[in-house]
């Protein structure tokens, strides 16, 4: 049966197949669902038990951990830009004053609710324990739990236990990216005129978002260039040389992932759809090429014959650049689609940064090394891709958990797209319809969920009922039916929401 990982925020949701099966076109797509601001009840003084709890908590929650646009982000932004100093316009001054983190944000949330959490360890682990032993998740299942304001370890079951975490690792490989090229980057493609202004060249800088539109602002860019000159036709070549070492993913040909390459345009993707699984093309480069001919014969620019494969010529000069959405846009859009292609990109871009060839084995090096710098626990971790679509991937729930702690606190804004990327419950993306509206984990519960056959992972953030919010990762193994691990792993992330009064 087909993995399925659905899409982002307000659109249908894709569904990411297993590795070595075909696609299951039995499930639905989901509605879209729209989260406004603003709509929910005023009065936040709720009694335990009310079916409206989830719903009223929700959009606090909802609201102060993000996707959002409000002080707070900008803020964070600004201040990461300013730690950083890499990947975006360089910014004067020190920066504003650290942004409140966001337990900070949302311990109003356990003061209006009324509500208290199980107390401690043991509390948790009276929780914790029976839910975590169900048969649906298999022969092998890790789990750890910790209080992201305080750092403290609260539940931990193997917590060093290396386990396949299917798309979860998108996690780690997004905070890599984060870290290594601060939230303001932006991927460039590029179009370079030779000297003698009969050759265009179009250069792949890595970003899979690049579209028709993009390309047509470059073409008609190379145009405005070759204006009051010779206006006979050029020749056009395309460079994918960015980008090394095979193409191919590991899995083979997949609607799931394009091959890998520095150009592309909508991601390879041949049936218009922006998210999911689809049709893919074997030569996204070569249709990137092909398209932007088209495109430069619209703005007046023939050529002279078909585009091919080639580096841009000594002392050719840059005439137009299209620069991709900021990093941290990319990041959420890569957690809440559970997008495989961007996030190949975004660990070839860790891998340019830190001077590794942009290839699967260089982008594991410096994702590696990225993380280690972080002071997470690396201990068995091999991240063989950036996607989690490699079964050879592993990592330890003490990983996961102690990096979405980190990107909660208030030491690495940098980070914070890591948790608003990530899936709302009963909202947004993967999570958007495994939730109901009486669930006490509707709103409170973030995380990203992963599925491959036998596997079933979830990983991200609860707000407890003492409005703590706690990091959690759950990995599973030897599954035998996805929908049973789905619930199972629900009914944790549900537990570390409920409190006793």
């Amino acid at each position: 049966m087909s993995a399925r990982e659905r899409g982002w925020s307000t659109v249908a949701e894709p569904v990411d197949r297993p590795t070595d099966e075909p696609l299951n076109r039995r499930g639905r797509w989901n509605t879209p669902k729209y989260l406004r601001r603003g709509s929910g009840p005023r009065d936040l003084r709720l009694v335990a038990g009310s079916a409206l709890l989830g719903l009223v908590v929700a959009a606090g929650a909802v609201l102060a951990a993000g996707p959002w646009d409000s002080g707070q982000r900008k803020a964070e932004r600004d201040r990461a830009v300013a730690q950083q100093r890499a990947g975006g316009a360089h910014h004067e001054g020190t920066g504003p004053e650290p942004a409140p983190s966001a337990p900070a944000v949302l311990g109003v949330l356990g003061a209006t609710a009324g509500l208290t959490a199980p107390a401690g360890a043991s509390g948790l682990e009276a929780a914790l324990t029976p839910l975590l032993d169900a048969p649906a998740l298999g022969s092998v299942r890790t789990a750890v739990v910790v209080d992201t304001a305080t750092g403290k370890q609260l539940y931990a079951r193997g917590a060093a236990t290396p386990m396949t975490p299917a798309s979860t690792v998108k996690i780690a490989t997004t905070a890599a990216a984060l870290s290594a090229l601060g939230p303001a980057h932006r991927i460039a493609t590029t179009v370079a005129l030779s000297p003698d202004s009969r050759t265009l060249t179009l250069v792949g800088g890595g970003d899979p978002t690049l579209d028709k539109a993009a390309l047509r602002a470059l073409a008609a860019g190379a145009a405005r260039s070759l204006r009051g000159g010779d206006a006979g036709p050029v020749r056009l070549t395309y460079d994918t040389s960015l980008y090394s070492g095979p193409a191919l993913h590991p899995i083979g040909p997949n609607e799931n992932i394009t091959p890998v390459s520095a150009l592309m345009v909508d991601e390879g993707r041949l049936d218009k759809s922006v998210r999911g699984p689809a049709p893919r093309t074997d030569d996204p480069a070569g249709d990137a090429a092909r398209a932007f001919a088209d495109l430069l014969d619209d703005a007046g620019v023939a050529t002279s014959a078909a585009p091919r494969s080639g580096r841009a010529a000594a002392g050719s000069r840059t005439v137009a650049t299209h620069l991709s959405k900021p990093l941290s846009a990319l990041v959420e859009r890569a957690l809440t689609n559970s997008d495989n292609d961007i996030a190949e990109a975004l660990v070839r871009q860790t891998a340019l940064k830190a001077g590794e060839p942009a290839s699967f084995a260089g982008s594991r090096r410096a994702v590696t090394a990225r993380l280690k710098a972080l002071g997470l626990p690396m201990a068995g971790a091999r991240l063989a891709d950036g996607s989690g679509l490699d079964r050879a991937d592993r990592v330890t729930a003490g990983l996961l958990a102690r990096l979405l702690a980190l990107a909660a606190g208030p030491d690495h804004p940098e980070l914070r797209p890591v948790l608003t990327g990530l899936p709302v419950a009963g909202f947004s993306g993967t999570l958007g319809d495994r939730y109901t509206a009486t669930s006490p984990a509707t709103g409170l519960v973030r995380a990203k969920t992963g599925t491959l056959t036998g596997v079933n992972s979830l990983a991200g953030t609860a707000v407890d009922g003492r409005g703590r919010l706690l990091a959690f990762a759950f990995l599973a193994s030897g599954s035998t039916s996805p929908g049973e691990a789905e619930a199972a792993l629900d009914a944790l992330a549900t537990a570390l929401t409920k409190g006793t009064r």
